[in-house]
C-alpha cells in the first residue's frame, strides 16, 4: 500500500488508478468500474450504456481508460458516443476510438494499451442481416479478448445451400457463435455439421407470436444437437463465452 501511496504522491499514479489497485474498482459518475474483472475472470469489464445518461457513460469510459488502458462500451446511442468523444478528447486525447454503429459498440484504446493476442479463431455466424447487431456485439467482445474473429453472414435456413457453401469456413473455427431470430433453427443445423463448440445466440428479430426472440430461444434450448445457448440478444455474453473457449484453445496450443 505504501508503494501505491508514494506513486500517487509522485504523480506516477492517478487517484483512480490507485483506487483500482487497492480495491479492484474505481468510482465513476455512474457507479464503480470493475478494473480487476479481466484479471479475475478473463472477461473485460464493459460499460452498458443502456439506461445511463450520456455524461455517466462518458465518465465511466474515461475511468476505464485511466485504470485499464481500455474502455469497452455496449448499446451506445448517438448522444453517448458524442459525450464520450468529448470527454476523451479532454482526458485522453491520444486514445484511439472505434465505433461500430451497427453493433452499437464503442472501443477505446489508450496509447500504451497492448491488446491480448490469442492463437485461436472465433467465427460469428448470422442467419440474416437483421441479426447483425447482437452478432456484432459478440464479435467485438471476442476480438477484445484477443481472438481472431471471422464473420459469416446471411446463411439462414431458408436457403440451406448458403450454409453448405460456407461449411469449410465454419469447420475451421475453434468456436462458433451462431445468431438467429425467427424460429432460431440455424445453430441446430450448424451444430449438426461441425465438431467445434457452438454458442447459440437468439435474436429478437421476426414478427407475430414469439417474434420477440422467445421462439428462437425456445428452439435453441430444445435443440437435438449439442450446443449452448445464451439469452435473447445477449451478444456480450456470447462473445465472452467464445473468448473464454478461445483462451483455453490458445493455452493448449502454447503448452
Amino acid at each position: 500500500m505504501r508503494e501505491i501511496l508514494e506513486a500517487v504522491a509522485a504523480g506516477e499514479l492517478s487517484p483512480a488508478e490507485a483506487e483500482a489497485e487497492l480495491r479492484g474498482y474505481a468510482r465513476a459518475g455512474a457507479g464503480r468500474f470493475d478494473a480487476a474483472r479481466e484479471a479475475r475472470t478473463g472477461v473485460p469489464e464493459a460499460v452498458l450504456a443502456d439506461g445511463k445518461r450520456s455524461e455517466e457513460v462518458a465518465s465511466m469510459a474515461a475511468v476505464a481508460v485511466e485504470t485499464t488502458g481500455r474502455a469497452l462500451l455496449t448499446r451506445v446511442d448517438d448522444d453517448a458516443v458524442s459525450a464520450c468523444r468529448a470527454r476523451l478528447a479532454d482526458d485522453h486525447p491520444d486514445a484511439t476510438v472505434t465505433l461500430d454503429d451497427r453493433a452499437r459498440t464503442l472501443v477505446v484504446h489508450g496509447p500504451a494499451y497492448e491488446p491480448p493476442d490469442l492463437d485461436a479463431a472465433v467465427t460469428v455466424v448470422t442467419a440474416g442481416t437483421s441479426d447483425a447487431e447482437a452478432a456484432g456485439e459478440a464479435a467485438v467482445v471476442a476480438e477484445e479478448m484477443g481472438a481472431t474473429v471471422d464473420v459469416v453472414d446471411d446463411v439462414g435456413v431458408a436457403g440451406l445451400a448458403r450454409v453448405l457453401d460456407r461449411l469449410d469456413a465454419l469447420r475451421d473455427a475453434d468456436v462458433l457463435v451462431v445468431a438467429a431470430g425467427r424460429e432460431g433453427a440455424l445453430p441446430t443445423v450448424v451444430a449438426g455439421l461441425v465438431d467445434v463448440p457452438v454458442i447459440g445466440l437468439p435474436v429478437s428479430t421476426g414478427y407475430g407470436r414469439g417474434g420477440d426472440g422467445r421462439a428462437a430461444l425456445d428452439g435453441m434450448l430444445q435443440s437435438c444437437t449439442a450446443l449452448t445457448v445464451v439469452n435473447i440478444d445477449a451478444g456480450f455474453v456470447a462473445g465472452a463465452q467464445a473468448g473464454l473457449v478461445a483462451r483455453t484453445v490458445a493455452a493448449v496450443r502454447d503448452s
